[in-house]
């Protein structure tokens, strides 16, 4: 049997909550081979992130050429990517693959630390959006892509509508920061528009849902299993990572992303 090959394109966070170090326990958890290519490190644990480092833009791209020109990947997920130059090297390296492509547009960290030079949001929707197979902005995010205000559901709704017409083939913006019990994400389609509803869980134990829920959607996509299946199967392997969090930190701790193996 053919094990699905996900390579995660990503920052690394020393906290072990975010970053490459989710992406590949989640990848591991949802039955997928992960290799990485890093992008960033940084000085991080529950309380913040203290310092960032990027790693030079050539050597990013040589992690992506050796992993696809001898492992290959079913599908490639694209996280944290710091700066313009990075943005620039990694769409280049990235322009013809056919693999699908899950893009979290990671620019600010959970404890409010940046993660995105300003002058590189421009850069990023003109070169990796295009590229998407889709795109999973959370409402900060989203309101910085489609450059507008979101106060709702609905205001969220159109937002993604909205940045469907910059190009990626699928948009999944997620609720979480809004408020109320219930926690709202859309997946909206040039053939469609789908609400995934789910309970909220009052915890301040969600650091690295974003990256968990790229992961596991890449995973599910590099499987070949249809979009909203995918997206399904993500939500509720994070929903239990979060319910299973180990409570680890003072600050926003991570999730339980093995939950499954010992739930």
């Amino acid at each position: 049997m053919t094990i699905p090959r996900v390579l995660a394109i990503a920052g690394s966070d020393s906290g072990g909550g975010a970053g490459i170090q989710a992406d590949i326990k989640t990848l591991l958890a949802m039955g997928a081979y992960a290799t990485t290519a890093v992008t960033a490190v940084t000085v991080q644990n529950t309380m913040g992130v203290s310092a960032v480092h990027q790693v030079p833009p050539g050597l990013v791209t040589a992690q992506i050429a050796a992993v696809l020109e001898d492992i290959g990947a079913d599908a490639i997920k694209v996280g944290m990517l710091g700066d313009a130059d990075t943005i620039a090297a990694v769409a280049d390296a990235l322009q013809e693959v056919r693999a699908p492509i899950i893009f979290d547009p990671v620019m600010q960290a959970k404890g409010g630390a940046s993660l995105l030079a300003s002058d590189a949001v421009l850069l990023l929707v003109e070169r990796l959006l295009p590229l998407a197979t889709i795109v999973t902005p959370n409402v900060p995010e989203l309101e910085i892509l489609a450059d507008v205000s979101i106060a709702d559901e609905g205001d969220m709704l159109l937002a993604a509508q909205e940045l469907l017409t910059l190009g990626p083939r699928a948009v999944l913006a997620k609720g979480g920061h809004l408020e109320g019990p219930e926690i709202v994400d859309w997946l909206v389609t040039p053939g469609g528009n789908r609400r995934f509803p789910g309970q909220r869980i009052e915890t301040r134990h969600t650091h690295g849902t974003g990256c968990t829920l790229s992961s596991a959607l890449a995973a599910g996509l590099a499987a070949g299993k249809p979009l909203e299946q995918a997206v399904a199967e993500a939500r509720d392997y994070v929903a239990g990572a979060i319910a299973h969090a180990p409570g680890l930190g003072a600050g926003h701790g991570p999730l339980g992303h093995g939950w499954r193996f010992t739930a």
